[in-house]
């Protein structure tokens, strides 16, 4: 089937990534009431987000598609934007929103970013097998299959996504030796259902006033981190030169460029001198990602910048600068949602809104009992089911300089990933019988 999109040339995609954002800028600093009115309720991220979905829902664009020749033959295709802003645009970010950060206030954040983080985690470990169980009641061929094609074989790639990233969840492919031909609609539910609960977050963004105040949470930490920052930067303020701007993407891409090349030393160096990493059905295969590393070894180097008297260009807008390229990435992070996707395969969709919610109801029900502010409760979230990718996004939406939390705790995401999806994989086996 031809799914070829109206627009194909990455090029002109990305000047429509950018119309949009530029869109959205303009309506939400708009004096107008009613826009006024609009951005109250719709966070000017989610707007972001979710503006690039409807256009790949309507098939204006799509980040892949396929097409058929005159002689019948196939050939698929892709959009290059979303690697290119996650492998480039996104470390530049985290440098540069790194660069400005006090890391001992990070730490005095407490504990309660991480409980919600491994809560997240329970909740994906304890929500699969219960959406298997409540699901067989009422629609038992849904969640049944033999061999191969057993739907709690594919649930296990979900555990692996949403608890660490894709390098856990190709991990699990290979341990539970999923229908290869299937794959494709985990991969669908994955996307769909993970899209969905990352905008109810970002709406969420926009109320988390009246969520914190129900949660009952004492953000008095969050909101210290948040002026040291901002005094900070307001201290050292200055009117930025083109040589502040082109020192500002020298050090964010340098890094970057350093990261990918540590990223691929480590990586090769660990598959060729351990088995087990270069094992995609063991757990210790995460470890050969090269975006895990790159991820890591970006942050690792915006931190000791921050130690350096690099630190004093955020005074010349470093932090706004890598909020742009975050919302660049959310763009293209939103252009990978096709909302028409949900009728694909309504069954497994509902499976996994099923799993999500349990996350979900834990998540809200923990951090009602610790009295965890929202900030921790969607970071935590997204560094299970978003990932790298995600949780710096949704940190970055209640300030810049809360990032490096998101970073953090998603790399904690990649390192239990596949254990907890495996864990997550056998209590689903035993319930599907």
């Amino acid at each position: 089937m031809d799914t070829t999109p109206i627009i194909t040339q990455d090029t002109i995609v990305f000047g429509i990534l950018m119309l949009t954002l530029g869109f959205v800028f303009y309506t939400s600093s708009s004096e107008n009431s009613a826009w006024k009115k609009f951005y109250k309720f719709v966070p000017a991220l989610l707007m972001a987000y979710m503006m690039p979905a409807l256009f790949t829902s309507t098939g204006i664009i799509s980040p892949e598609w396929t097409t058929v020749g005159n002689d019948g033959e196939i050939t698929e295709h892709s959009s290059q934007i979303y690697y290119i802003a996650s492998r480039f645009l996104l470390p530049a970010a985290l440098v540069l929103m790194t660069l400005s950060i006090d890391l001992k206030a990070v730490f005095n954040l407490g504990p309660k970013a991480l409980i919600m983080f491994i809560t997240g985690t329970v909740g994906i470990i304890i929500g699969g097998p219960l959406a298997v169980m409540l699901i067989s009641v009422i629609s038992p061929e849904t969640v049944g299959g033999m061999g191969p094609d057993a739907v709690w074989r594919g649930l296990a790639t979900l555990a692996g996504s949403w608890i660490g990233g894709g390098a856990n969840q190709a991990a699990m492919l290979e341990i539970y030796e999923y229908n290869p031909q299937k794959y494709g609609g985990m991969v669908i539910v994955d996307i769909v259902v993970a899209n969905i609960w990352m905008a109810i977050v970002l709406l969420g963004i926009g109320k988390q006033e009246k969520i914190d105040k129900w949660l009952k949470a004492d953000t008095s930490a969050i909101e210290e981190l948040k002026d040291k920052v901002s005094s900070y930067a307001a201290a050292n303020v200055r009117n930025p030169s083109l040589t502040d701007y082109m020192i500002i993407l020298s050090i964010a891409f340098t890094i970057v460029g350093a990261s990918h090349f540590g990223a691929n030393e480590i990586s090769s160096f660990l598959k060729e001198n351990i088995a087990a990493v270069n094992d995609k059905s063991s757990p210790w295969s995460s470890f050969g990602s090269q975006f895990f590393w790159m991820i890591s070894i970006a942050t690792f180097l915006g931190i000791i910048a921050s130690f350096t008297k690099l630190k004093k260009y955020e005074g010349a807008g470093a932090s706004k600068i890598g909020s742009i390229f975050i919302y660049v990435l959310v763009a293209s992070i939103g252009m990978k949602m096709d909302l028409t996707k949900i009728f694909d395969n309504p069954g497994l969709i509902v499976v996994g809104l099923v799993w999500m919610t349990i996350h979900v109801i834990l998540l809200i029900f923990i951090a009602k009992l610790i009295r965890a502010p929202y900030f921790f409760l969607a970071v935590g979230s997204q560094a299970n089911v978003g990932g790298a990718a995600s949780a710096p996004i949704v940190a970055a939406a209640f300030h810049p300089s809360l990032a490096t939390v998101g970073v953090l705790l998603a790399v904690f995401g990649y390192v239990v990933g596949t254990y907890g999806a495996m864990l997550t994989a056998e209590l689903m086996r035993i319930v599907a019988g």
